[in-house]
């Protein structure tokens, strides 16, 4: 029986930018894989190339050498990325910068519909949005005729949860989701994220300079440093028995005060919570 391909696998892959005779390495030679279903962590400080590796991942960068393969294809196999966007998707640090703020929320929302190759019926369109604000718990008549800006920050960023709970892609990429809420927001996107994934059964990749959160989320953690990915494994290999001096590093940035709560696993409210999204707006 053939083995499942792999979500992502990536084969000495390197972006390089370059103007004129000056040239950066953003991402160095690196191989990966991750399978369908995982919850994978890029982390890194700022710089380290975690971004643009991301946005290898979602097609919005193209590798410069190497081979990024997607479901066992190549990741431009398909000449329309649109073919990749239904399936892989994003949520990104800034959620007001994912929204246009000349249109109501509601519309944008919407739109994400034109991403369909069958477009639903107009009264379903407004139903599955309608059940999207639900899952992350918006009443819909909270956010009638409203702008982005006139929202918070966590309830923009839950819009953009919204949106991947209308989409229903097979991946979702999180860039720093929760940097710009706080710790209260902070800890429900993540509840949401979990409970996303459970019942949509995706893969994620976070991007983030925490690696704490790393550890909370993940069933794997990458360690990036100067485009290259200096060791990988299971959280608790990484930060118990770390072998980079940056993982060290990284470990050595969480505050006294945080200490003991890396040593413990993931709370069941994030992963053994029992019901779907919906039963929990």
């Amino acid at each position: 029986m053939q083995a499942e391909p792999y979500k992502f696998e990536a084969r000495n892959v390197s972006r390089v930018f370059r103007q004129g005779k000056k040239q950066v390495v953003a991402v160095n030679d690196v191989s990966f894989t991750i399978k369908d279903r995982e919850i994978v962590s890029l982390v890194g400080q700022s710089g380290c190339g975690k971004t643009v590796l991301a946005k290898m991942l979602l097609r919005l960068e193209t590798p410069t050498s190497g081979e990024l393969l997607f479901n066992g294809r190549p990741i431009d196999a398909e000449r329309d990325p649109r073919e990749h966007w239904r399936q892989v998707q994003a949520v990104f640090q800034d959620p007001f910068s994912a929204f246009n703020q000349f249109f109501t929320i509601r519309s944008q929302l919407k739109s994400a519909f034109h991403l369909f190759k069958q477009k639903p019926s107009p009264r379903e369109i407004e139903e599955r949005v309608d059940q999207a604000l639900l899952a992350v718990n918006i009443q819909p008549k909270d956010i009638e005729g409203k702008y982005p800006f006139e929202l918070s920050g966590g309830q923009m960023q839950r819009m953009l949860l919204a949106r991947i709970f209308i989409l229903r892609p097979q991946v979702l990429i999180a860039d720093e989701p929760t940097s710009m809420v706080d710790a209260c927001s902070r800890a429900n996107i993540l509840d949401y994220l979990m409970k996303l994934k459970e019942e949509l059964k995706m893969t994620i990749v976070f991007v983030t300079h925490d690696i704490g959160l790393a550890y909370y989320v993940s069933d794997k953690i990458f360690i990036m440093h100067q485009g290259k990915i200096v060791e990988q494994g299971p959280p608790d290999q990484v930060t118990q028995t770390p072998q980079s001096e940056h993982t060290r590093q990284l470990l050595d940035d969480i505050p006294d005060i945080h200490r003991d709560w890396i040593q413990r696993g993931p709370p069941k409210s994030a992963i053994e919570t029992s019901g779907t999204i919906a039963e929990t707006a």
